[in-house]
């Protein structure tokens, strides 16, 4: 009674399959130029506008200082200290935000070329990866832009203004040091899809993480050690609360992933 059950699933896997499965070598390289076209194409744009509005932009990047220094009874000002700092902070900033501005396209070109030699579950599962991949980046750097810089720049503006020594912060290095933490965060804030991917490969398990929650808990404190750019405690303990948050995230998609993987297996061996 079981054989009928096999035409069935091969059809099914048959209406599954996408007509780029079929494309040659030759027109795979031909697909890949022309995303990749789009791409750069979409990011020059995206400069273009970036460097039209860095202007403004600005005054929202440079604000977790201006907190910091108003909370020190400071002067809220920032200087450039060449004849062309200015121009090259515009140029810098107008880079980073083009390519923000182009991102979702690119992503969306990336869509385009994976998905046509994908199954539909397999679509999905692509989709819901770079869609998870953008908002936890963006999440990882709104947690430093509204949390982790005004507190630590508070802190750093502190340590020594309250005597006669007075900061003369440059924008250029202010800059500098903002895209290293606000993209370190957002890195950081990768850790589930990085577990999503290990669990599909079979690499972890929710028990192996839960085994070695402990390990990972040193870990999650060394690394907050380095990472966390001042002494202060509180902050150091901030940055442990985030990422062992994320790293119990991160057991929670392991095991939706791996009881996910069991289903289907269970559904083919009855299938079959």
């Amino acid at each position: 009674m079981a054989a009928p059950a096999q035409p069935d699933r091969a059809a099914r896997e048959r209406a599954e399959e996408e007509p780029g499965g079929s494309m040659s070598f030759f027109d795979h390289l031909v697909e890949l130029r022309k995303r990749l076209i789009s791409a750069f194409a979409a990011i020059g744009i995206g400069m273009v506008v970036g460097l039209i509005v860095a202007k403004r932009f600005i005054y929202l990047i440079i604000g977790p200082m201006m907190v910091a220094l108003r909370a020190n009874q400071l002067e809220d000002r920032l200087y450039y200290t060449s004849p062309v700092g200015g121009i090259g902070l515009i140029i810098s900033l107008g880079f980073y935000l083009g390519i923000v501005i182009a991102m979702p396209w690119v992503l969306y070109q990336v869509w385009l070329f994976v998905a046509p030699g994908l199954y539909k579950h397999e679509r999905r599962a692509v989709a819901s990866f770079i869609g998870s991949s953008m908002v936890l980046f963006l999440a990882g750097i709104a947690f430093g832009y509204f949390i982790m810089l005004p507190k630590v720049l508070t802190y750093v503006i502190h340590f020594l203004s309250d005597g006669p020594i007075r900061p003369l912060i440059s924008v250029n290095e202010y800059f500098d040091l903002i895209v290293i933490v606000l993209v370190g965060l957002g890195i950081i804030f990768e850790m589930p899809v990085v577990v999503f991917i290990l669990s599909a490969f079979g690499i972890v398990t929710p028990k192996f993480l839960l085994k070695n929650f402990r390990y990972a808990l040193l870990l999650i404190t060394i690394v907050a050690a380095f990472v966390t750019p001042t002494p202060d405690a509180t902050t150091m303990l901030i940055f442990m609360a985030t990422m062992t948050a994320l790293y119990l995230v991160s057991v929670l998609v392991s095991y939706a992933v791996v009881r996910r993987k069991r289903a289907r297996t269970l559904a083919e061996g009855e299938a079959s």
